[in-house]
């Protein structure tokens, strides 16, 4: 039996660009599969909750670890509170804070974030200097998720556009909670 994990690629509102970490990691390892959207601009809570649940349930959950980025993130959560699937693992990495005023406008049904603890491994992946949500409200969310979290500095949004390309630290980070 083949016990590694299936690696699925969330990506956030806009979905992930060519040079963006997630999108490297993909085109490098074949096994690390996307969850594609319907909608990326004008996403909507419970359609990107069901795109999740469609992808995690073509696998064995168990072996199953996210790789989520940005409101990816608090879908993750929205998704765990929902289904409670008994995943590997979830690395959730600059989660978006889509309660805070300068969200943002378009997306429907990602807030209140769910603060209930996720009921598998994680860890959150946060800077602290990103434009879309405090270092405190990161450490918070964290904490209310019972996630292990890892703070990389002034980092921005941890995507391509603050010179995050292949993101080699990420992939060791990866490596740890899979």
């Amino acid at each position: 039996m083949d016990m590694r994990p299936n690696i699925l690629i969330v990506p956030g509102l806009g979905n992930s660009g060519p040079q963006h970490w997630q999108t490297l990691w993909e085109q490098q390892h074949p096994a690390f599969l996307r969850v594609e959207q319907h909608d990326w601009e004008m996403p909507a809570c419970r359609d990107w909750v069901a795109a999740l649940d469609e992808a995690v349930m073509r696998h064995e959950p168990a072996q199953v670890v996210l790789v989520a980025h940005s409101l990816a993130c608090v879908a993750v959560a929205f998704w765990a509170n929902q289904h409670k699937r008994p995943i590997r693992a979830a690395m959730l990495v600059a989660p978006a804070d889509s309660e805070a005023d300068g969200f943002p406008a378009g997306s429907t049904g990602f807030t209140p974030i769910p603060l209930a603890p996720l009921p598998f491994r994680s860890l959150v992946v946060a800077s602290t200097t990103d434009p879309y949500i405090t270092d405190v409200r990161a450490r918070q969310l964290a904490q209310a998720w019972g996630s292990d979290f890892v703070s990389i500095g002034a980092a921005g949004h941890i995507n391509a556009d603050a010179g995050f390309g292949e993101w080699e630290e990420g992939l060791e980070l990866l490596q740890r909670i899979s």
